[in-house]
């Protein structure tokens, strides 16, 4: 039987597994609060949803894919009334990336609603999106899982079960952005390191690529900033939101981040000096402002 599934917020990520799912013969509708977006996946095949309450209802499964918690509490339950809407039994799957806190406060909200909650944050970026090829660190009961597996694998090429518990998902990703915001940032010192004694930035690359020091941020945003193009794929103000959450549940836990908080504090002063909304491989220009040094292509 064919199923339903509403997906909130067709950005760079929800438009990828809003089209993945339409390519699988899903019945897809679709809400953004930018009408052109809900055109886009309306001309894939997908359905237009005037409302998040209308994309909700009559959905099996209810994808959230927004950008922060505030984001995610307002269209459940706040002005979008998208888990009131939805029928008894059908699952909301939480793919955004907030605290484990958060997600755990909103399955057990969603439980009190008569309904089921997949924590489903995912990884990949834009391309691995639009190819039906994320990384999803889930978490959830074993027959929410069974409601969403053709979901999962309509939108991922990799799908870890992190429990059975709601948080556990979230807890991942969060170890994943600790991960990808130090690289980051160690990315950007290490090009204006080399920049300054007259090392040549494109040899820097292909040495590091093919060397210990590598990593996948690294041969991935570096190549942003050999070509000096910095038009947003991952923006830089999104780290000052994924590494505030890390270090607020390391704070909850009682954690010393010292490296997560580094970083933190870089993006933010990025932020601060007008570049929160480019690629986030600007935070090259950063380090390059203090060590007075050009990066180019």
């Amino acid at each position: 039987m064919t199923q339903t599934v509403g997906v909130i917020g067709l950005g760079a990520m929800g438009m990828g597994m809003a089209q993945s799912l339409v390519r699988a013969g899903f019945v897809v509708k679709g809400y953004d609060i930018a009408p052109a977006a809900v055109q886009v996946l309306v001309d894939a095949g997908g359905h237009a949803a005037a409302t998040v309450a209308e994309a909700a209802t009559g959905a099996d499964v209810l994808i959230v894919m927004v950008v922060n918690a505030a984001q995610a509490e307002d269209v459940l339950f706040g002005g979008g009334g998208g888990a009131a809407a939805m029928p008894a039994g059908s699952v909301v799957m939480l793919s955004c990336t907030v605290s484990p806190a958060f997600t755990r406060q909103t399955a057990e909200r969603l439980a009190g609603m008569g309904l089921e909650m997949l924590d489903a944050p995912v990884s990949g970026g834009p391309v691995r999106s639009a190819e039906g090829a994320l990384s999803v660190m889930a978490s959830g009961s074993p027959a929410v899982f069974a409601k969403c597996d053709p979901v999962l694998a309509a939108v991922s090429a990799n799908v870890y079960r992190m429990g059975d518990t709601p948080g556990l998902g979230s807890v991942m990703k969060s170890i994943n952005q600790l991960l990808a915001g130090v690289h980051l940032a160690a990315m950007g010192e290490a090009f204006v390191f080399g920049a300054k004694q007259g090392i040549d930035a494109r040899q820097m690359y292909d040495v590091i690529c093919a060397s210990a020091g590598g990593s996948w941020m690294f041969q991935n945003r570096g190549e942003h900033i050999l070509d000096n193009d910095y038009s947003p794929r991952s923006a830089i103000d999104i780290w000052g939101k994924d590494l505030g959450i890390v270090l607020e549940t390391g704070k909850e836990n009682k954690l010393a981040l010292p490296l997560a908080a580094v970083a933190h504090q870089l993006f933010l002063a990025a932020s601060a000096q007008g570049m929160g909304r480019m690629d986030d491989a600007a935070i090259v220009k950063i380090y390059a402002q203090l060590a007075g040094v050009e990066m180019g292509g």
